[in-house]
């Protein structure tokens, strides 16, 4: 065997997304005294799951299964597609509402339900392991509060989905002649059953994002289905009154554009509040930790889709 042979090591092997499986590291003979010393490298980092000695033939590797951390995500990338989600979710749902007005209704209400619902499940789905795919700002807030979203980013995600809506806003106000009422999402009821309404729809909302996206024992792979049913069938039923906005920059961008800023206010406090709510039932009512370990399972970005 040649002086400082390295044995290479087994290829990465796929496992849970962010979350890669590795084997194998470093090994080097020194034939002055025949002793095998063993470089620490990937092994220090990462948190072993198996690791099998056995009396091997002279240079080979004990076989040995390691979990490592998911590598950072640099803040820019994660505002960038926080960004990108929020922009893509604006442009299709205000564009359903502008689409179904300027039809005369053709796509109907259930049609502009699945196309916000599909809009936020496939969003979650391309953008949720890097940015955690909150798309809104009282979503952001809540992860915040309950600490599962440091509160130093809070000011720039918010201030990405805001700027997303109105660039998606005044997108749409550039595509479309007439622009209709912009898709801007206004009370046709009383303001105390409005802001009631929105408050049980984002209330609905957040706590299935709190399960799906912080507590282990969910099914996390259909996270990005679960939200977008629920967002669906929230605007089934709020969609008539309120027009089920749940997010304060759905109501924000189209609002600027179109200047029309009636019971604003209902949409950038009802949402938060209901928000809030949802993400502490949730925290109340979910099963508690079943052994000591429970560190080892928490999701290695909490407050995000990412697994």
């Amino acid at each position: 065997m040649q002086d400082n042979e390295e044995i290479p090591s087994t290829p990465a092997t796929p496992g849970t997304p962010g979350a890669p499986l590795f084997g194998g590291f470093k090994s080097e003979r020194n034939n002055n005294n025949n002793t095998k010393i063993v470089k620490k490298s990937l092994l220090k980092s990462c948190k072993c799951f198996s690791v099998e000695d056995l009396d091997l033939e002279d240079g080979a590797l004990p076989k040995v299964s390691c979990s490592l951390p998911p590598p950072p995500v640099p803040l820019a990338r994660k505002v960038g597609a926080e960004f990108i989600g929020t922009f893509i979710l604006m442009f299709v749902g205000t564009a359903a509402a502008i689409v179904n007005q300027k039809t005369n209704g053709s796509e109907t209400l259930i049609g502009c339900a699945a196309t916000t619902g599909l809009g936020v499940m496939v969003i979650i789905l391309s953008t949720g392991h890097i940015s955690g795919a909150h798309l809104n700002p009282a979503v952001t807030i809540s992860f915040a509060a309950l600490k599962h979203f440091p509160w130093k980013n809070v000011p720039t995600y918010i201030g990405a989905q805001v700027l997303a809506s109105i660039c998606a806003a005044f997108a749409l106000k550039g595509i479309y002649h007439p622009f209709m009422n912009g898709g801007v999402t206004v009370p046709i009821v009383g303001y105390g059953q409005a802001f009631a309404l929105e408050f049980i729809i984002t209330f609905n909302l957040m706590f299935v994002v709190t399960a799906v996206a912080t507590d282990t024992r969910a099914v996390g792979e259909l996270a990005g289905i679960a939200v977008g049913a629920t967002v669906m069938l929230n605007i089934l039923i709020a969609g008539p009154s309120t027009g089920g906005s749940m997010n304060p920059v759905r109501t924000l961008g189209p609002a600027i554009a179109t200047n029309n800023y009636k019971a604003i206010w209902i949409y950038l406090i009802a949402p938060i509040l209901g928000a809030l709510c949802g993400a502490g039932s949730y925290t109340v009512v979910k099963l508690p930790d079943e052994d000591l370990n429970h560190q080892s399972k928490v999701p290695s970005n909490p407050g995000s889709f990412r697994r």
